[in-house]
């Protein structure tokens, strides 16, 4: 039983990172094995629309045939039981790394045949954790939802089974605010937020990831 997670953020100790290690700590605490993948120390590209998975006859099974660092990962994530995809979320939009993660991810799944979404023989089931510096009160009116709930929608479809979301609102981006252009921001706020909700989203990615590797066994 494994559980592979992606971090799809370029800081190792950031607000993703930490939420994910912590999913990947109640999955360990469920009785699966995990490894973690920081998709900014690879080397890949998105989808280059060779379209090799669609070609009839073709031995895909599900992989994208490009051959660069996210091979690998793919060859991995295929094989897993469970998945944990975390980002940052930028200008509106998850990175652009988990972007290009994602199509050479789901592109290869999806199915342009008949009456058949997906290609997948086996079912995964995943979790998506988001970070963001907007608050709660933003995202629920916004855009930023209708992201989160598409991408659930996508994930879970694809690989036949429930998606979870996570969304922690208003999140640190500075140790020191009073080194940055970013007087918007009110320093007490996320000084709060900080120490009062942010525990709160660690505690239930733990549980997301014990649940994710409970359901496993």
């Amino acid at each position: 039983m494994k559980v592979i997670a992606i971090n799809g953020s370029p800081r190792k100790k950031g607000n993703t990172a930490e939420l994910i290690k912590r999913a990947l700590e109640g999955a360990k605490e469920g009785g699966a094995k995990t490894k973690l993948y920081h998709l900014y120390e690879l080397e890949y590209t998105g989808c280059v629309s060779c379209f090799a998975c669609k070609k009839k006859g073709n031995d895909c099974k599900g992989l994208c045939v490009i051959k660069d660092d996210l091979k690998e990962v793919l060859e991995e994530i295929l094989k897993c039981d469970a998945l944990i995809i975390g980002s940052p979320i930028y200008f509106s939009d998850v990175t652009g790394e988990i972007r290009s993660f994602l199509e050479r991810f789901l592109f290869p799944i999806l199915s342009y045949n008949e009456g058949e979404r997906e290609q997948l023989k086996k079912s995964i089931p995943s979790a998506f954790i988001y970070t963001m510096n907007v608050p709660r009160e933003q995202y629920e009116s916004g855009s930023y939802k209708a992201l989160t709930e598409r991408n659930q929608d996508i994930i879970g479809g694809l690989l036949k089974a429930e998606s979870r979301t996570l969304v922690s609102c208003d999140t640190y981006q500075f140790k020191d605010y009073d080194k940055y252009n970013a007087s918007r921001f009110s320093v007490e706020e996320k000084e709060k937020v900080r120490k009062e909700q942010f525990p709160l989203d660690l505690q239930e990615a733990f549980e997301i990831g014990k649940q994710l590797s409970l359901k496993l066994t």
